[in-house]
C-alpha cells in the first residue's frame, strides 16, 4: 500500500499591502531598514531627508514611492511636504532629530529651551500636519532613547529630554485617537550615525556591549525596524513606548 505525503505550506501574506508609510529622515540607518522593511510588507513608502544624493540613492534601494528632500525642523517645509500629499497615508516615523549633549552650566537659555523643545516640537509639528491626511487605525512614530534615561557626567539635559517624551506621546494619542500614537526607545543601535559620533572607539564600544548585554550582540537598524513594522501591523498598540535596546538599560 502506497500513501501520498502532502507538505502544506505556510503562505506570509504581506501585512501592509495597500497601505503607504511615510519615514521622515529615511535615507540612512533605522529610517532606511525601516523602510525596506516595510517594503517587503507590501507598504508604498515614501522617503524624506536632508541630503537629495543620499535620498535617490536610498529610494533606488526601497523602491520608494517618492521622496522629498527638505530639512524636517523647517516648519514651513514639513508643512508643505504634507500639504503635497495626493493620496492617503497609513503610518509615519520619525527619525530625524537626536540628542543634545554636554554640560548643563555650559549652555546658554537658548541652547537650554532648544534641547529641551527640539524633538518634542517636531513631533508636533509631524503630527499636526500629518494627522489630517491619515487613515484610522495608523500610527505616528517617534523615537526616544533608553540610554537618556540615566543622569550622567556629559548626559546634560539629554535626560530632561528624554523623560517629557512618552507623557507627550501618551497625550497626543488621546487627543489624535482613532490615529495611534507610539515612542521607539533605542539603546545603541550600530549605524553609520553611531560610528562617526564613535570614530575609533566604534569597535571598542561593540565589544563591550557584546560582552555586557543579556542578549549577547549588538543592537542594529533591522532590530528597530522589525519594532516598528509590528507597531504598524498591531492595531491594538496606541499611547506606549516600546524599548528595543538588547538589555543596556540593565546592563550598565
Amino acid at each position: 500500500m502506497t500513501g501520498a505525503t502532502s507538505t502544506a505550506s505556510v503562505r506570509h501574506e504581506p501585512q501592509l499591502l495597500g497601505q503607504t508609510v511615510v519615514v521622515i529622515g529615511g535615507s540612512s540607518g533605522i529610517g532606511l531598514e525601516t523602510a525596506r522593511r516595510a517594503r517587503a510588507e507590501g507598504a508604498d513608502v515614501i522617503l524624506t531627508g536632508r541630503t537629495p544624493g543620499r535620498l535617490e540613492q536610498a529610494a533606488e534601494e526601497t523602491g520608494a514611492l517618492r521622496t522629498a528632500a527638505f530639512d524636517a525642523t523647517d516648519t514651513a517645509a514639513l508643512a508643505r511636504f504634507f500639504q503635497d500629499l495626493a493620496a492617503p497615508i497609513d503610518h509615519v516615523l520619525v527619525t530625524a532629530g537626536g540628542p543634545h549633549y554636554g554640560p548643563l552650566l555650559e549652555m546658554d537659555s537658548a541652547q537650554a529651551r532648544d534641547a529641551l523643545s527640539d524633538r518634542l516640537v517636531l513631533a508636533l509639528e509631524v503630527a499636526r500636519n500629518a494627522a489630517g491626511k491619515m487613515r484610522p487605525g495608523g500610527t505616528l512614530l517617534f523615537m526616544g532613547s533608553t540610554g537618556g534615561r540615566r543622569i550622567g557626567h556629559g548626559l546634560g539635559i539629554s535626560s530632561a529630554a528624554t523623560a517629557a517624551l512618552p507623557p507627550f506621546t501618551a497625550a497626543l494619542a488621546l487627543e489624535l485617537a482613532p490615529v495611534r500614537v507610539n515612542l521607539i526607545a533605542p539603546g545603541f543601535v550600530d549605524t553609520a550615525l553611531s560610528a562617526s559620533l564613535l570614530e575609533d572607539h566604534l569597535e571598542e564600544r561593540r565589544e563591550e556591549l557584546r560582552a555586557k548585554l543579556p542578549i549577547g550582540r549588538v543592537v542594529g537598524p533591522a532590530d528597530v525596524a522589525a519594532l516598528a513594522v509590528h507597531i504598524m501591523t498591531n492595531t491594538a498598540l496606541t499611547g506606549a513606548t516600546y524599548d528595543v535596546d538588547g538589555g543596556e538599560q540593565f546592563a550598565f
